[in-house]
């Protein structure tokens, strides 16, 4: 059985019946999104351009899974905003009217960013992090120098949350992901994040002999 959001974002949709595993759609979403992430040339960023890099990573033939690609492009991450045109290439082969137009190629938009954030694979997050918050609102800013700061010293803890708050616009749980507001979490029900908010209030009050203590009691652990 397929558990599938009624978004048409599709990055954490899983398999039930195959130990949570994400679906293809949802690899290719990712995959898709991570591209444009990246420092990748415009060639790479076209519908062919990430289509040969996705299928070289996976050993597969790009023209298999053009129609894939093609599809999430123009029905999902264009007509939502997570992605757009960043310009055209020439052709120069191909109808004359195509040469004149040259093919698309692509880049994330700053709600693409964010959704950047909450996916695993994404290597350049605090690039991304900083980028993000060149175009926010004095609101979103507030936000800014804690996250920057929690990136460099807690990076998994800091963006597990935008992977919860990312996930949360998934299921519908929130309507927006924009303007960005860690509050939009405050009426979903996490218990992954009481916990780590009940250690953080603990350990605050911790003596400094406690806190080694509590410190060397995770480091058997994980």
């Amino acid at each position: 059985m397929k558990v599938k959001s009624t978004t048409k974002l599709s990055i954490f949709d899983t398999f039930k019946t195959k130990d949570n595993s994400l679906t293809g759609e949802a690899k290719r979403q990712r995959s898709i999104i991570h591209i444009l992430s990246s420092n990748a040339n415009p060639a790479e960023r076209t519908r062919t351009g990430i289509s040969q890099k996705i299928a070289k990573g996976q050993g597969n033939i790009w023209k298999n899974i053009y129609s894939g690609i093609f599809r999430d492009l123009d029905e999902i991450l264009l007509p939502m905003g997570i992605a757009e045109e960043d310009g055209r290439l020439p052709l120069k082969r191909g109808p004359k009217a195509l040469q004149e137009i040259g093919i698309p190629f692509y880049h994330l938009t700053r709600k693409g960013v964010l959704i950047a954030l909450s996916i695993k694979e994404v290597e350049n997050k605090e690039k991304l992090l900083k980028e993000f918050f060149l175009e926010g609102n004095p609101n979103e800013k507030s936000f800014e120098k804690i996250l920057i700061n929690l990136s460099r010293t807690s990076p998994n803890f800091t963006y597990s949350i935008f992977q919860k708050y990312v996930k949360a616009f998934c299921d519908d749980e929130i309507a927006e992901l924009l303007p960005f507001d860690f509050s939009k979490l405050k009426n979903i029900s996490d218990e992954s994040l009481i916990i780590q908010k009940e250690i953080i209030e603990a350990f605050l009050k911790l003596s400094k002999q406690e806190k080694d203590e509590a410190i060397r009691l995770l480091n058997e652990i994980t």
